[in-house]
Parts: structure tokens; C-alpha cells; sequence
């Protein structure tokens, strides 16, 4: 069963954020992990919930998206985001 990762994400140093998208990306890439949505435009429908940057990962299944969060590569890309922006994350099964 696939697995999804939701990420909100309130970017406080944009330069310093660029070596956080990279880091993040490999260690994705790496896990098998795919972007669905990356920091594009979003619209509340409902509720208050007003997402700074979404953004959305897809991996096979919810233990391989927990490998990939413990994995040293994204240890790597959380210790510099600490610096560069606040995040609210979960994971949850697919359909």
C-alpha cells in the first residue's frame, strides 16, 4: 500500500533553504520516493488551513517512508533546515 508524506513548510531563510531542497531531494530519490507536489499555488477550500509551501511525497509504502525520514541522508537535510525553516510533517497510508 503506497504511503504519503505531507509537508507544510514556513521557509525563513530562502538561500540557505536551497541546500535543504537538495539534500531532501537525493535522500528522496534514493528511497524511491516521488514528488507530487512541490511548493506550487494552493487554495483553501475549507477550514482554516493555509499551507505555506505543500508539499506532497509518494513512497510504496509507509515503513519506506519512515526509512527514508530515519535515513542518515535526511538526517543530513534536517540538521540544516533547523536554520532555514519550520516544517509540520506527517505520513500516512495510501489507498
Amino acid at each position: 500500500m503506497v504511503a504519503y508524506v505531507l509537508v507544510d513548510i514556513d521557509v525563513t531563510d530562502p538561500q540557505g533553504f536551497e541546500d535543504y531542497k537538495r539534500l531532501a531531494q537525493a535522500a528522496v530519490t534514493k528511497y524511491g520516493g516521488t514528488y507530487l507536489v512541490r511548493g506550487g499555488e494552493t487554495a483553501t477550500l475549507e477550514g482554516g488551513w493555509s499551507p505555506n509551501r505543500l508539499v506532497i511525497l509518494e513512497f510504496e509504502n509507509l515503513a519506506r517512508a519512515k526509512d527514508w525520514y530515519n535515513s542518515p541522508e535526511y538526517t543530513e537535510a534536517r540538521r540544516v533546515r533547523k536554520t532555514t525553516a519550520r516544517f509540520r510533517m506527517v505520513a500516512a497510508d495510501g489507498l
